[in-house]
């Protein structure tokens, strides 16, 4: 029985103000209205590449809900599983520019959030078990106990199904309790996925390991079947059952923005294994569209077409991507 969708997500959606400018925010008089969420860029990504990608959630119905539901269908996502409540508001961000390189200040506005209300009776077994792969993050669990509880149903039912499943950390130490508890939970939920991607610092900080090769090992002896550890401007480590290695980083002109940057190693991982590539492809996969998405402004402005992955020379072989670009991104 085919597959109705590659790869399916949960997670809040925000719609993100970025500043026109430098400066402290309430210095800023001028923002440019953009899309932001650590599943959603996944989702995005994956399907201007042709993926088949579904989204559940819940939004507002407000000027900022509609905007962030017309801009993932405009990307071919499928929203089908995305509930508009008029009696809810739609949480946002406002995120600052530097010069320097350094991650900019952001606020967030996000707090009993349409998607933070989301519960169990939210999650559609069938729909999720209608997809090869499931991509989660810790942010989602993070906004509210029901999104966690959202969180854990997904993966109980990919696990139980066979499905594969990614999971990010994406650490937001402001959305928990103390650190401890990130720890203890967002552990938890990695152990129940199989590849897990998490950066060098979050690695350090959940495994209690310093070097790369130590938070790889620590997932991998708790079942992960892949672990790929992002070490910025150092490229990338991984581990898995075809053997460990790391990956030299790719060229960067100017560092513009370092969010989004693990979204897009996300991307690369997942299209590069769902197409049966080797996991040493699939990690130079995900460090090139991190590099590109660290010079860019917005969350998924980097994140590239299939002919532009083909182009850049990622493969040990000849294969292309795919034969096709995902509708209405040809030439993006």
């Amino acid at each position: 029985m085919s597959s109705r969708y590659d790869v399916v997500t949960f997670g809040e959606m925000l719609q993100l103000f970025v500043a026109e400018g430098p400066g402290p925010l309430e210095d800023v008089r001028a923002f440019h209205k953009r899309t932001a969420g650590a599943e959603t860029n996944v989702a995005i990504g994956l399907a201007r590449l042709g993926l088949r990608v579904g989204w559940a959630s819940r939004l507002g119905g407000d000027s900022m809900g509609r905007y962030l539901l017309a801009e993932m269908q405009r990307e071919n996502v499928d929203c089908s599983r995305v509930v508009v409540d008029p009696d809810q508001r739609t949480g946002f961000m406002f995120k600052g520019r530097t010069t320097d390189g350094s991650d900019p200040p952001t606020e967030y506005h996000r707090k009993d959030s349409a998607a933070s209300r989301m519960t169990p009776a939210d999650v559609d077994d069938g729909w999720l078990r209608s997809a090869r792969h499931l991509h989660a993050t810790g942010v989602f669990a993070a906004i509210s106990t029901t999104a966690r509880a959202v969180a854990w149903r997904a993966l109980e039912v990919m696990r139980a199904a066979g499905r594969t499943i990614s999971f990010d950390p994406n650490l937001r130490p402001t959305l928990w309790a103390t650190p401890e508890d990130m720890r203890r939970e967002i552990n938890a939920l990695a152990f129940q996925a199989d590849w897990v991607l998490p950066g060098l610092e979050e690695g350090r900080f959940l495994t209690g390991a310093d070097s790369p090769e130590a938070i790889a090992r620590f997932y991998r002896d708790r079942g992960a079947s892949i672990v790929a550890v992002k070490l910025g401007p150092e490229g990338a480590y991984f581990d898995s059952d075809q053997g460990t290695g790391r990956v030299p980083p790719f060229p960067v002109k100017e560092v513009m923005d370092t969010v989004g940057a693990g979204d897009g190693f996300a991307v690369g991982v997942i299209i590069a294994l769902l197409q049966g590539r080797s996991v040493a492809d699939a990690v130079r996969a995900g460090t090139w569209i991190g590099a590109r998405a660290v010079q860019v402004l917005g969350d998924t402005e980097g994140l590239p077409t299939a002919a532009e992955m083909d182009a850049a020379g990622l493969w040990s072989g000849t294969r292309p991507l795919f034969l096709r670009e995902a509708p209405g991104h040809a030439g993006r």
